[in-house]
């Protein structure tokens, strides 16, 4: 796995051990930046589930201002934390080492997102229960992109009942991008 483009374009990242984390392949990943590419310029951007943070450094590599990177393991932070300064990016970021909804809680009133960008496990609704706690945070405005991963066979029916509008699906063989904006 490597960074597709940018300032850390071509350098490999680590990926934690085991079976908790599917890297994002470079394709998914280039086709994903290819679709965010005119709008990551000095955004600010928040990596839930964030594993090796391959999508958090991309978006860094791309032009983000920023980038806050949320996962619970430890083999998860101390690889992000080897990616950020094998990538020269660790001054732009913050490596949040906690549960997704303790993290989004602490960032409340204190930070803003442009875009949110969010990787869970499959299968265990966490994505709902994200964009659930989001409806009302301080941390998204109705202009911030959230973009979730999920497996192609999920049901995105709980979108429904949800104050949110759904600019694009993407899908891949296996697994699709979800991108949303809150509605006015």
């Amino acid at each position: 796995m490597r960074v597709i483009a940018g300032s850390a374009r071509s350098l490999k990242l680590m990926t934690p051990e085991g079976q908790d984390t599917r890297p994002t392949t470079d394709r998914i990943k280039e086709t994903l930046f290819n679709i965010l590419q005119f709008d990551l310029y000095d955004a600010a951007f928040l990596d839930l589930f964030a594993g090796s943070g391959a999508i958090g450094i991309e978006a860094l590599s791309r032009g983000a201002k920023e980038a806050c990177f949320v996962d619970s393991g430890s083999e998860a932070e101390s690889c992000i934390k080897e990616n950020l300064k094998h990538t020269k990016l660790e001054d732009k970021a913050t490596v949040y080492k906690q549960d997704v909804f303790v993290a989004l809680t602490r960032m409340e009133y204190q930070k803003k997102f442009d875009f949110v960008f969010m990787d869970p496990p499959y299968h265990k609704e966490l994505e709902q229960r994200v964009l659930e706690y989001l409806t009302t945070s301080s941390i998204i405005d109705d202009q911030s992109t959230i973009i979730f991963e999920a497996a192609i066979d999920t049901d995105l029916s709980f979108l429904d009942s949800l104050p949110y509008e759904v600019i694009k699906i993407k899908q891949y063989k296996t697994n699709m991008h979800v991108f949303v904006k809150r509605s006015h």
